[in-house]
């Protein structure tokens, strides 16, 4: 598959947000169809690497569904959101700097330590369960304005999980691949039994 028409394609159904947040790479020396690095506060950008030899292997809706997917889950991703957890960070880095202006080494160690444990507990969030639901949910929605339904564009994507296992040689989904699937299952009328409360994050 020729990269460049396919991106202009991609970057045709994306979110404006999304067209200005991130980046579509190819990327033909992975073994994966298509990654993205965990996105940190400082990157200004948010690269999406597609392998296009194997991304050619997929239908052009699973493609489609697995891009917004991407696109959705990096756009879920707010460092600056105000919360909590946010609110900690920032009291422990203006604290660690006080005590450096004042020579504190040990009140420097305890700010320097709150925000890293407020970090961790950020980093761990965005990590979840909930987080994957989530970005299944806003591909779905994203789908809806480029002309799916919603049981269409939910198949679409529970299809696209399973392909790119296979075409990437994996053995198996992973536990929370297998979760998304049953969820997906469920809003595309393929199955009755969603995931079940005591597996789904609080």
């Amino acid at each position: 598959m020729n990269p460049e028409p396919e991106i202009r394609r991609l970057l045709d159904i994306m979110p404006a947000s999304g067209r200005m947040m991130t980046k579509l790479v190819s990327k033909p020396e992975q073994s994966v169809v298509i990654d993205s690095p965990f996105p940190l506060p400082w990157m200004m950008e948010r690269p999406i690497w597609i392998n296009f030899d194997l991304w050619s292997r997929l239908p052009r809706a699973e493609r489609d569904l697995l891009l917004l997917r991407t696109v959705s889950w990096l756009m879920g991703i707010r460092w600056f959101r105000p919360n909590l957890y946010q609110g900690v960070v920032l009291a422990g880095l203006l604290g660690a700097i006080v005590e450096a202006v004042q020579a504190d080494a040990v009140g420097i160690i305890a700010a320097g330590g709150l925000s890293a444990i407020a970090a961790t507990q950020i980093w761990r969030n965005y990590r979840s369960t909930q987080t994957e639901f989530d970005a299944d949910a806003a591909a779905i929605q994203v789908a809806l304005r480029r002309g799916y339904d919603e049981t269409e564009a939910a198949r679409h994507l529970l299809s696209a999980i399973e392909l790119v296992a296979e075409i990437e040689g994996r053995p198996s989904l992973s536990f929370v691949e297998l979760l998304r699937c049953q969820n997906l299952r469920a809003v595309a009328g393929l199955s009755a039994i969603g995931v079940p409360s005591n597996l789904k994050p609080r």
